[in-house]
């Protein structure tokens, strides 16, 4: 009989459902919110309150395009941790009501644990790589920037963390520093492309071990800017493209060299990369190329599972039912997990 796993995915912005059927994905919906732009960043409240009105025709669609039947659900997936509390609640209470509803299992995912898998992301008929473990994954996002060693799909060790900003942070810290709309990341991205990635000379904090830091690069970025103004109030808007150049150059350098050093600490030659940031056009060139010097067996997952989506919370969510890993109708979810 199929394992057939409903997912769901609210630990931000996104309200995100999928089904999931013997590790092969069948539909993956996602609903984004555009209320946020204006703001410069995502708001609590206003996450948690959208994330109330898209959850039902979500899920909705991801049953009626998975082409399944509400009884074919053996169990229910649903982020825990970590994520916005407010956010985490709504999709942790839909699961819990769906999940008793159908006397099926509940089955709680770490959100970063999920990203890792996202390399793991199966459909029907198409021939997708599959990494071997162990398996090194720099997991880089707006709110994360992490190395992680995957052992096996349920099993995983931190050996690298940011101790303050996270990559993807930095960079929309730094496009709003430029009078760029939330969230910048993607129009750096675009910018770059045109830019002189050596125009400009940005700080690259010294971290010890595999840690990162990002919040001198963006300190040294405000500083630059500063005094670039008062000399032309019109710098920005002349140099745009190079400063998302340097900008990019700067923040890749930074996550490479960590890769590559873990990578050789450890010994790994099977590395992927996930998360947000993980759709940055410099990362991806970058870690092909050093892929290639290095010999690694590189995995970089398709741009639509590199931001929030549930499938990568149903991919966890199927092995872990296979293992029999169920959670009780008391969890709650956890803004840090």
């Amino acid at each position: 009989m199929a394992v057939t796993i409903l997912a769901i995915e609210s630990s931000c912005d996104d309200t995100s459902a999928a089904i999931v059927q013997d590790g092969f994905l069948l539909s993956n919906i996602i609903a984004s919110q555009e209320v946020h732009v204006s703001y410069g960043g995502v708001v609590p409240e206003l996450a948690s309150r959208a994330h109330q009105a898209n959850i039902v025709p979500v899920a909705d669609q991801a049953i009626k395009r998975a082409g399944v039947s509400i009884n074919e659900i053996n169990a229910v997936a649903f982020t825990r941790g970590p994520g916005l509390l407010g956010s985490l609640l709504v999709g942790t209470s839909f699961a819990k009501g769906f999940a008793l509803a159908l006397n099926v299992p509940l089955i709680d995912v770490n959100h970063l644990h999920a990203h890792a898998l996202s390399h793991f992301i199966k459909k029907k008929g198409e021939d997708t790589r599959i990494p071997s473990f162990p398996l090194l994954c720099l997991l880089v996002s707006g709110g994360h920037t992490k190395i992680i060693v995957l052992k096996s799909h349920l099993e995983m060790e931190v050996i690298g963390n940011t101790i303050d900003d996270a990559a993807g942070e930095a960079f929309d810290k730094c496009g709003k520093i430029m009078g760029m709309a939330y969230p910048a990341g993607p129009e750096i991205d675009r910018l770059a492309a045109s830019g002189y990635k050596h125009a400009f000379r940005f700080a690259k904090p010294s971290v010890s071990d595999l840690d990162f830091s990002f919040s001198g690069l963006k300190t040294s970025f405000l500083y630059f800017l500063r005094d670039k103004l008062e000399d032309d109030p019109a710098f920005i808007d002349k140099n745009r493209a190079d400063l998302c150049a340097s900008l990019q150059h700067t923040v890749v350098s930074i996550l490479i060299a960590k890769l590559a050093k873990a990578a050789l600490l450890t010994g790994i030659k099977e590395i992927g990369i996930a998360g947000g940031v993980s759709a940055n056009s410099g990362l991806r060139k970058a870690a092909q190329t050093e892929a290639a010097n290095r010999r690694w067996n590189l995995y970089l997952p398709p741009l639509s599972f590199t931001t929030d989506n549930a499938a990568m919370i149903g991919v966890a969510g199927y092995y872990k039912y296979l293992k029999g890993e169920f959670a009780s109708q008391e969890v709650t979810p956890l803004a840090r997990f």
